[in-house]
């Protein structure tokens, strides 16, 4: 039987189905970034590495989203990480856990409002006039700028009046994404020659050098399976569904994005991917033999940006708010609309900072995205972490849904996310750079400060009795 869907007037509404649910996390995972990358990822690993560095790391994800989606049924609350996190190691680790994942997501929304105009170019080529200023050798143009500006806000109006509208054009645009992406593959299928697949593995690199070079990307384009737990309390399914629910979205997204390399090799050889700067669409051009058929794959990529981004609307205003919701930022963040039931100042929040990345251009914007990419490894350590910890020192706390061989899967799930986060790291070929590395310690100076002076407002006893009355499953405004 589904939770009831009404609630009172101080908590949102469990009103998202299951088709909700798994558009939403699907989407997120495959939002803009399989169009620009996959002839990279063909030429850095060969065609079959590709594949094999996405199985191998879908496989990661897949151990990582086990943990996820045991805690997100046993504590199925707003806010996710920022629950499980505080229910295994307390009242600063659940901050630092939650504020590093909103990184992650404030700069999806941020890149977003910047892939926008720059496909849209592909559409309308020199549409961008207007020169504003250069920041990084990029210029700035007004109607680009303008056209990711819209963006933002009409994202941000979809997700201020109510999730049921969020998650509508999610299920839409993602049926769309799919569609073609179907009709891709198929085509592919029946068109391609496997003879455009050589080489099968990287030469330059060798077999396992070209398929790590791809799999230390593959983490982050499964990023947003995690959105489900952010938006747990809007779930209106059995508990035990929305853990298997979340599953399904990661292994979906895996053959995905291993059909999408598979049909983009049968496609086009080494030379034609090295002369292309979008690989999917020119391979969909190329199995179809006509030019609609590559603008039809860029609306899908399109498509994709939308997904992506009204998901992390939805998982960053989510997490913003349980972090306020419990006294460890200000309050009017966790103010809900009284019609909508929307976290709306946490949703203003997010379309501020959406709206104004595109004045700072493209290249500045890949800073953010790499600095949030460290505060999303981060979280998944923190929630891998709370796995093992809740199995230990809870054993008999219900879980609607149990992860078999749960101490081996907690285990792996740990290392993993510390192999992720120490690709970070100083060392590490793909480490940050300084103003990377600024970024996220502002980042979180900023976070730091507001928490301090929300427990100096709001004292440690409310806020801690906030969190236990939200495990609790009580309304925690019920009585303040």
């Amino acid at each position: 039987m589904t939770q009831d869907a009404t609630t009172s007037q101080g908590q949102l509404t469990r009103v998202l189905a299951r088709k909700d649910v798994l558009a939403l996390a699907f989407g997120a995972m495959i939002g803009w970034g399989w169009i620009v990358l996959t002839g990279s990822w063909i030429q850095s690993a060969g065609s079959l590495g590709a594949i094999t560095a996405f199985l191998i790391g879908g496989l990661i994800i897949v151990l990582v989203g086990l943990t996820y989606a045991e805690l997100a049924s046993a504590m199925p609350q707003v806010g996710g990480e920022h629950v499980y996190s505080y229910r295994a190691m307390g009242h600063f680790a659940s901050f630092l856990c939650t504020w590093a994942i909103t990184l992650g997501y404030v700069s999806v929304v941020a890149f977003e409002a910047v892939a926008l105009p720059t496909v849209v170019e592909h559409l309308f080529p020199n549409y961008a006039v207007g020169h504003l200023w250069t920041i990084n050798g990029w210029e700035v143009k007004a109607t680009w700028v303008a056209v990711g500006v819209a963006g933002s806000l009409a994202m941000m109006w979809i997700n201020y009046i109510g999730v049921r509208t969020a998650a509508l054009v999610q299920k839409v645009v993602t049926l769309l994404i799919l569609a073609v992406g179907i009709l891709f593959i198929t085509g592919a299928l029946f068109q391609g020659s496997t003879a455009t697949m050589q080489p099968l593995f990287s030469v330059e690199e060798g077999v396992m050098g070209g398929i790590m070079t791809v799999i230390i990307m593959v983490p982050f384009m499964f990023v947003g399976f995690d959105v489900i737990p952010q938006a747990a309390e809007e779930i209106n399914l059995p508990f035990r569904e929305i853990g298997r629910v979340l599953m399904i979205s990661v292994i979906l997204a895996v053959f995905w994005y291993a059909f999408i390399i598979l049909g983009t090799s049968l496609m086009l050889d080494p030379e034609a991917l090295g002369a292309s700067s979008l690989a999917v669409p020119d391979a969909m051009q190329a199995a179809f033999q006509a030019p609609w058929a590559g603008n039809l794959m860029i609306i899908a990529g399109i498509a994709g940006i939308i997904t992506s981004w009204n998901a992390f609307y939805i998982g960053g205003s989510r997490a913003i708010y349980a972090l306020a919701h419990s006294g460890m930022l200000p309050a009017w963040l966790g103010k809900l609309h009284p019609t909508y039931r929307t976290p709306t100042n946490a949703i203003l929040v997010m379309g501020i900072l959406s709206a104004i990345a595109p004045f700072f251009g493209r290249p500045a914007l890949v800073w953010l995205v790499v600095a949030g990419g460290l505060g999303i490894v981060i979280a998944y350590l923190f929630v891998s972490l709370s796995f093992v910890v809740l199995r230990r020192r809870e054993p008999e706390m219900e879980r609607p849904f149990k992860v078999r061989q749960g101490k081996l899967v907690g285990a792996l799930a740990v290392l993993l996310s510390l192999g992720l986060t120490a690709m970070y790291l100083p060392g590490s070929p793909s480490a940050l750079s300084a103003i990377e590395w600024v970024i996220f310690a502002g980042w979180m100076g900023i976070g730091l400060a507001l928490y301090a002076w929300s427990r100096a407002r709001y004292g440690t006893a409310y806020s801690d009795g906030m969190m236990q009355r939200e495990l609790a499953g009580a309304d925690p405004y019920q009585g303040h």
